[in-house]
């Protein structure tokens, strides 16, 4: 190296360099490289593989010859030979498998080298840094003289993992997260619903209930683009690719009224919204749930990325059933109860479904069960009458049991000769009833048709009248058959 360039890398530039640089001699390391080279080493990399103490030793042969202020800083030494002295503090062993690719890529006959590494302070403090190096000019043979800079970018570094961590952070929420979560594309909805403002519609509700066809349109163009665990779990779905390709199977049905609600919030501009919808798992099952849906922040315009969150409420749901069923219905029989037998008449006089024909029931013989064999044979007698009757009964006809023993079957829109032929009906299923049991199941049926003009309640007491005849007759014309009735065990 001639001595015009030696006097260059002593001026003030290096020192002043507002960057860390060392100024190194490597020559010992190549001396070193030859006799390896002599004992037939080929690879260097496999060398230091069979023993990682050997980069530690190659590292021991490199000498320092200088550092500028910067490097001073950096390390937070006070001088150049409290730096020296701890290199082994600034560099751990944690940066040797760095170092390692240093010497092979100089081994190999490069005279540049670049890496990124971990070194520390004289305090103690991590420092993020990218190592350069490089062989000064004339240099290359002997290795005399090596210019390294060092960068500190423990900033980038640290915003880096912070980001990192904050995006493992979301992806764990998304993941594990005890909801079903979906992530979809709605940008084809919004060019939909843009195109139809595009042609003058107003009242878009109006619009949906005339086109249907609109609904299963948008259907169709919801893009999944991801879904997290659980989601696969509440829709018995083995594994995404599959839940991806079936979500015409999950989509349907009950599916359409609710997601025309949804259409209607996002025209009105209500990027965020919910609503209970139903959808399907793959194995069939209606699953009932609570839609939250947000259009993710920057897609606003766009559509491209909204974030939807469902709750499972199908138990809740199922319940709410159950609970409405009984409290229109009663629990022994599952006939309708008397409570929505008084409201079905007001409804059926407010509607006047004229005629209105009136079937009321009374069973023969209950009591004696009940005192014969208690009530439970008792209990059992009802459920076998609500069975019948509930399966003669029909819509638009409605079974209702209004007192122990008593029943009443509402026929809107049937005349007197539809009473008639039901009431055939129902006596045919107690005698098919009747072949499977010892007790039989008998009743008194009497009926009557209001109509327009003519008050239910008075319809009511016609039918009751003539239950109450023929229940009389029974028992004055078949004493014997009443006698045996009682004396019979039921089962």
């Amino acid at each position: 190296m001639t001595s015009a360039l030696l006097a260059s890398i002593d001026t003030d530039a290096f020192d002043l360099a507002p960057v860390s640089l060392l100024l190194e001699d490597y020559s010992a390391l190549k001396t070193f490289f030859g006799d390896l080279r002599a004992q037939g080493v080929t690879s260097l990399a496999d060398y230091f593989a069979e023993d990682s103490a050997r980069i530690s030793a190659c590292a021991a042969l490199l000498h320092v010859i200088k550092v500028n202020q910067c490097t001073l800083d950096l390390y937070e030494a006070k001088g150049f030979h409290e730096l020296i002295g701890n290199l082994d503090r600034i560099f751990g062993t944690d940066s040797l498998a760095v170092h390692a690719t240093e010497l092979v890529a100089l081994w190999d006959g490069h005279a540049r080298f670049a890496s990124r590494t971990v070194n520390y302070t004289l305090t103690g403090r991590r420092l993020d840094v990218e190592i350069t190096g490089i062989l000064l000019p004339g240099y290359e043979d002997s290795f005399g003289r090596v210019l390294v800079a060092v960068q500190d970018v423990t900033e980038r570094e640290q915003s880096r993992r912070l980001l990192l961590e904050s995006e493992r952070y979301a992806r764990g929420l998304f993941a594990f997260s005890p909801v079903s979560l979906w992530v979809e594309d709605f940008s084809a909805i919004r060019r939909l619903l843009a195109d139809v403002r595009q042609r003058g519609i107003v009242d878009f509700p109006v619009f949906l209930d005339v086109h249907n066809e609109f609904i299963h349109r948008c259907i169709s163009e919801i893009r999944v683009l991801d879904v997290n665990d659980y989601t696969l779990r509440l829709f018995r779905a083995p594994d995404r690719q599959t839940l991806l390709e079936n979500t015409r199977d999950i989509f349907r049905d009950k599916m359409e009224r609710p997601f025309a609600e949804q259409l209607k919030h996002l025209w009105d501009g209500n990027l965020f919204h919910q609503l209970e919808v139903v959808n399907y798992s793959l194995t069939g099952e209606e699953i009932y749930l609570h839609l939250q849906f947000s259009v993710m922040p920057g897609h606003e315009d766009d559509w491209g990325m909204v974030l939807i969150a469902l709750t499972d409420i199908t138990a809740r749901k199922k319940a709410e059933a159950y609970l409405e069923f009984l409290g229109k219905h009663d629990e022994l029989t599952k006939l309708y109860n008397r409570s929505f037998h008084v409201e079905e008449i007001n409804r059926l006089e407010r509607r006047g479904q004229y005629p209105i024909s009136i079937i009321m029931v009374d069973l023969n013989g209950l009591k004696e069960v009940n005192d014969e064999w208690g009530h439970q044979a008792g209990d059992a007698l009802l459920r076998r009458a609500g069975e019948v009757l509930n399966k003669a009964a029909a819509e638009p006809y409605f079974a209702c049991r209004i007192g122990g023993d008593e029943f009443a079957i509402l026929m809107p829109k049937a005349d007197e000769a539809a009473a008639h032929t039901l009431m055939m009906q129902i006596e045919e299923l107690f005698a098919i009833n009747n072949q499977f049991y010892t007790t039989p199941l008998r009743a008194a049926m009497g009926c009557a048709t209001a109509r327009e003009g003519m008050r239910l309640e008075q319809a009511i007491r016609i039918a009751d009248q003539a239950m109450y005849d023929a229940k009389q007759t029974y028992y004055s014309t078949t004493p014997d058959d009443a006698v045996s009735e009682r004396s019979r065990r039921p089962r």
